[in-house]
């Protein structure tokens, strides 16, 4: 979790200069010569920042970061032994991560051991691995169910959803697959951080789904293998990032769920059928 959070506040860094480098210097400060000027003073800024003010910030944003992990980990421990009393579950839902063509870094070791966890232990019948190629030129439903079947979940019991390119389409896609196998009863299976995000566009959907969230003390005694899997099963011609095709607020719409193309009946709330019905209009 310590790797995602500095992972996370890298990509917020570097969103933020392109925004600046690309938006604010060009349109707002346009009639200065350098376009560089308002981001290098805003650099010079931050710089002349004492020392006392910086440590007091860490302080506080690490004691906040603290309190929200410690609250989101009961929150996950209630939720699932709230939800493991029904199981089985006829599939489990493993959103993808980028996979970055040579070895399994610690999202998809977790998510992967997790998802074995649940088969092993008869909470899951089946399970359902969702993820294109995003960021990388692999798969990532092919590279997890690859390591899957590496670790030894047999393959007759693995699906993959291979469109999904945010999380909230890693959800909805792969609640498509379930109700085409005719899979009554479907979970959510992914680390504390990523359920406590997606519980909510569940419940505002009123999508028939789960959680079955990692549960750290028990994840730290699972094997801790590492097996070896032929990526290039899973690795794509021709790729191009979704970087390099969207912006920042196209990814973040995408991040939201704004870019998922809705079924019908899967829509509870009039007010979204309204607005799937309006989108269709447009389109014709």
């Amino acid at each position: 979790y310590k790797n995602r959070v500095f992972e996370n506040l890298e990509n917020v860094k570097i969103w933020l200069h392109d925004f600046v480098r690309d938006n604010l210097t060009k349109k707002v400060v346009g009639s200065i010569t350098h376009n560089n000027f308002f981001l290098n003073n805003f650099y010079s800024v931050f710089l002349k920042l004492t020392w006392y003010h910086l440590i007091k910030y860490i302080l506080i944003s690490s004691i906040i970061l603290l309190s929200s992990c410690s609250s989101i980990f009961h929150s996950s421990k209630k939720t699932f032994e709230k939800s493991k009393l029904e199981q089985p579950y006829d599939a489990i839902i493993v959103p993808g991560y980028p996979f970055d063509g040579e070895s399994w870094n610690t999202v998809i070791k977790m998510r992967v051991t997790w998802a074995k966890y649940l088969y092993d232990n008869h909470y899951a019948k089946n399970i359902i691995f969702s993820g294109g190629a995003v960021y990388t030129p692999y798969i990532e439903s092919r590279i997890f169910k690859a390591y899957a079947i590496a670790k030894g979940i047999p393959a007759e019991h693995i699906y993959t959803e291979e469109t999904a390119e945010h999380s909230t389409e890693n959800v909805y896609y792969s609640y498509r697959i379930a109700k085409e196998m005719n899979f009554e009863k479907v979970a959510l299976a992914t680390d504390a951080f990523q359920t406590n995000n997606l519980r909510h566009f569940i419940r505002k959907y009123d999508l028939e789904i789960k959680l079955l969230p990692v549960i750290i003390d028990t994840l730290v005694q699972l094997e801790r293998d590492e097996p070896t899997i032929n990526a290039s099963t899973a690795k794509v011609e021709n790729f191009k990032s979704i970087k390099d095709r969207e912006n920042i607020f196209q990814r973040l719409s995408g991040t939201f769920g704004k870019q998922i193309i809705w079924q019908e009946e899967d829509l509870k709330k009039k007010r979204f059928v309204r607005k799937l019905n309006r989108q269709k209009k447009k389109q014709n």
